[in-house]
């Protein structure tokens, strides 16, 4: 049953790689825009993760579910308030990588699947997060190169997780092949 909604991961995954390619390409673009952009990627993954927390149940339950309201509120904050300033976008951003990070490196080890891929995305968001919180005053090219990445990295994991649950589905679905039926 978990597996049936797939295509919602890897929609999302395909909209964060959108956003961080547009985000690496046209950084010169205006603040509002990326503000709006990420912002809306952040509350459509946050309404996610508090959906997924509320109705399927996941491991760390509370965490994915703090994940959710957290992104679900900085999303609303950068779609309200586009132009407040590269700090404050900056801080916001840097908060949620932060928040990102740290929850997706404790929730690697509450698997042993995909460790390592978790791991290392966790780790990047977790530095990413850091290094803007720590200097919020940081050029707009740095904020788009450091978000566009995270987002890039999220996605892919993200597109990794619908593809394995597309994956698992099919397995699901297929019948059983017996001894008589090997041949």
């Amino acid at each position: 049953m978990v597996t049936r909604d797939w295509w919602v991961p890897a929609l999302l995954g395909l909209l964060s790689i959108v956003v961080g390619v547009i985000v690496l390409i046209k950084p010169s673009d205006s603040l509002a825009a990326l503000a709006v952009m990420t912002g809306v990627f952040v509350l459509i993954f946050g309404l996610m993760e508090v959906i997924s927390a509320l109705f399927f149940h996941p491991e760390s339950r509370g965490m994915v579910a703090l994940v959710g309201v957290v992104s679900a509120v900085i999303g609303i904050a950068l779609i309200r308030h586009p132009v407040k300033g590269v700090t404050f976008v900056a801080l916001l951003l840097g908060i949620w990588l932060v928040v990102i990070g740290v929850v997706r490196l404790i929730s690697a080890f509450d698997t042993h699947e995909d460790r390592g891929w978790r791991i290392a995305v966790g780790l990047v968001e977790l530095v990413a997060g850091v290094v803007i919180v720590a200097s919020p005053n940081i050029g707009y090219a740095t904020l788009a190169v450091l978000v566009g990445v995270s987002l890039l990295l999220n996605g892919g994991s993200l597109l990794v997780l619908g593809w394995l649950m597309h994956t698992t589905k099919r397995a699901a679905e297929s019948p059983a092949r017996g001894p008589a039926q090997a041949h």
